[in-house]
């Protein structure tokens, strides 16, 4: 059982059945796809220095366009306190750069909330609430965040944040996963946000071992 059955519980059950096999990880401790992002986009211009700095991070990056290939992994694996964490690895391949956006998450179990330590290394904290849609779909919301000095967790004030909002559907036409995310600050409006599809790729056994 994964992180996110157990803090989804019985509504687990509500996903479409292809998002429930990619989170519960059935065929291993790895999902792997490939697809492609209609479109990347951001806001103002002046924060593209900020976004060049987070690509150290492999947090965020300054560039945008559209029909850019992506490539997503997710590993199930333990961390250092033993606890079962899922390691995100988001790869867009754009025409002259490999750009990153990692994470890794793990449960709350008290809180029944997902822990998400954005970059890597972590740079950011954000709280996270999982939902099941009307459709089957997942959609996920950030609540509190933090940002990482060292080891000094610091909590961003409300106007300071990038809020996110990711909703998850498979598309049964087209047999593919559809995803999108927007960031949101309060003050600036959308910071950053990317749309598109991908599908699962098959996992040679020994990757899993």
């Amino acid at each position: 059982m994964t992180i996110y059955k157990r803090v989804l519980g019985d509504e687990f059950h509500r996903l479409h059945p292809a998002l429930q096999r990619r989170y519960e990880l059935l065929d291993g401790s790895r999902f792997e796809g490939q697809g492609v992002m209609r479109t990347i986009e951001g806001g103002p211009k002046w924060l593209l220095p900020l976004f060049a700095l987070g690509a150290r991070w492999k947090l965020l990056f300054p560039e945008r366009g559209e029909h850019i290939p992506f490539t997503i992994r997710n590993t199930r694996r333990t961390g250092n306190d033993g606890q079962e964490e899922i390691y995100w690895e988001r790869i867009f391949h754009f025409e002259k750069n490999k750009r990153f956006f990692h994470a890794v998450m793990s449960l709350d179990k008290k809180r029944n909330i997902i822990k998400d330590y954005l970059g890597e290394p972590p740079i950011v904290y954000s709280d996270l609430s999982f939902s099941v849609l009307r459709d089957g779909g997942l959609h996920i919301t950030s609540e509190k965040q933090r940002l990482i000095l060292g080891k000094m967790e610091i909590p961003i004030p409300r106007p300071f944040q990038g809020s996110a909002s990711v909703t998850e559907n498979f598309n049964e036409k087209h047999q593919v996963f559809e995803v999108k995310v927007v960031v949101e600050n309060p003050l600036i409006g959308t910071l950053f946000s990317y749309e598109g599809e991908f599908t699962r790729v098959d996992i040679p056994q020994r990757w899993l071992l």
